[in-house]
């Protein structure tokens, strides 16, 4: 569970952000001011890959926590907009209310600076936290409990080295029951699995680090698993996609027409390394988990999670829906005014810059919800070393109306070898509602644009 479109209002800095140092707080003659978000993500990203010297006590175990920090992609749930990194305060929108993240810094009144290494093992193993309170399950300790106890421990050991910030974030805003933490108990009892990490005796290292990584640290079911009612995955369609707030997290077994099935391995680690290849690029919360945890990853470690992700089963295909051809038109007619210069007029695009969209994977979701949400607000691809440039997609919300975009997206998705189902265009709406834009309307006439509004 992650923020929606908050976080690419972020200017992230790419590159640069490996090699910068910069304070948290800047001055300008005497007159201090809070930060930009953009300095706090190139903040973020340097206080992850700082150089950890040799003379440092317990320096290979210092480093160990600090990659398995990015691994794990805790700064992303750790860092709030204005906010310190690892300090919390982020909120996360469930079905259940809001959670807000807590702070993780060596502070120890409102950190973790005061914490045991059994009391951070007991949080990332069954969710129970320093006073022996239930966790929500949004913190994914049914991942972490696979995580070893050689790496929990390095990683609280490197969490405590990192910069106390004393912030407590606010109150959870979650309905009754569920604001009284021992009804959580019950949910451990259904949901919890009581496994440990075991490696498969038939796959080879890589494939078992890829699952360690995928399964484990790198929680990936947490977004790309659907969930029940009670917000438990599905394991029986484990990373088959999910509605994930105001996004959709998008397929990853082997299914051709929603999943990976059309992507090599090579083609999946180019993607987690530098957010894009020549099949897509990461918007959304993935370009954040880009920038803050795959692109900081070791070669080798994105290998591994593209040969574990590449044995998935294919998904079910969806059946193809009939598609109206009124909205076809008018959809194509929209595509060419707002959306060929740089997609093309074939929709090849430009790969690694703006996305083919012929045959494309998250254009053909079961769920339209990702490619509403891009076409509302934009996007950002996630930044890494070697891809700096924090390409964008603007947004189309004061421009297009609900069933405009309702109908070029159901022209998107029905185009080029693309099969999916229609978009509603109270669909459209409802997300615009959710994402607070604006609204454009129309003259009952003519269809020309009287007026946006907020």
């Amino acid at each position: 569970m992650r923020r929606s479109m908050a976080f690419w209002r972020r200017v992230l800095g790419g590159a640069l952000a490996l090699g910068v140092s910069g304070a948290a707080y800047i001055a300008v003659g005497q007159t201090p001011r809070l930060p930009t978000q953009d300095q706090l993500s190139l903040t973020a990203v340097a206080l992850l890959t700082a150089p950890i010297a040799d003379a440092t006590p317990n320096a290979e175990v210092l480093r160990r926590g600090q990659y398995l920090i990015a691994a794990g992609d805790c700064m992303s749930c750790h860092l709030r907009e204005g906010g310190r990194p690892f300090a919390g305060g982020l909120a996360l929108p469930t079905p259940f209310g809001v959670i807000y993240t807590p702070n993780i810094t060596s502070d120890r009144d409102t950190g973790i600076g005061a914490w045991s290494t059994d009391q951070f093992y007991h949080a990332m193993h069954d969710g129970i936290g320093s006073q022996g309170e239930n966790l929500y399950p949004a913190f994914p300790y049914p991942s972490f409990r696979l995580v070893s106890r050689a790496d929990d421990d390095a990683i609280l050991a490197y969490l405590q080295t990192t910069p106390a910030v004393r912030y407590t974030p606010p109150q959870n805003e979650l309905r009754f029951p569920l604001n009284f933490r021992f009804m959580v108990k019950f949910w451990n009892l259904f949901f919890l699995s009581s496994r440990e990490w075991q490696s498969d005796a038939g796959q080879s290292a890589e494939w078992n680090r890829g699952a360690y990584l995928v399964e484990g640290l790198g929680h990936c079911g947490g977004c790309h698993s659907p969930k029940n009612w009670l917000g438990a995955d599905k394991t029986s369609h484990a990373l088959e996609g999910a509605r994930l707030g105001n996004w959709f997290a998008p397929d990853l077994t082997g299914n051709e027409r929603t999943g990976l099935g059309a992507w090599s391995s090579a083609d999946i680690a180019e993607y987690l390394a530098n957010g894009r290849n020549t099949h897509a690029g990461a918007a959304g919360d993935m370009g954040e988990v880009v920038t803050y945890s795959m692109a900081l990853m070791s070669a080798p470690d994105r290998q591994a999670i593209a040969a574990f992700l590449k044995t998935r089963t294919a998904s079910p295909t969806p059946a193809e829906a009939p598609v109206d051809a009124g909205a076809m038109r008018r959809g194509a007619a929209i595509y060419s005014d707002v959306c060929a210069s740089c997609h093309l007029a074939d929709g090849v695009g430009q790969p690694r810059f703006f996305p083919p969209l012929g045959k494309n994977a998250m254009l053909q979701q079961a769920d339209p919800t990702g490619l509403e949400h891009l076409i509302l607000a934009g996007g950002r691809i996630g930044t890494s070393p070697a891809r700096p440039s924090p390409l964008a997609m603007p947004s189309f919300a004061w421009k297009l109306s609900d069933a405009e975009i309702a109908d070029v997206a159901t022209y998107l998705r029905h185009s080029w070898g693309n099969q999916a189902s229609a978009v509603a265009s109270d669909d459209v709406h409802s997300l615009r509602t959710a994402l607070d834009l604006e609204t454009v309307h129309l003259t009952a006439n003519s269809g020309d644009r009287i007026e946006a509004e907020h």
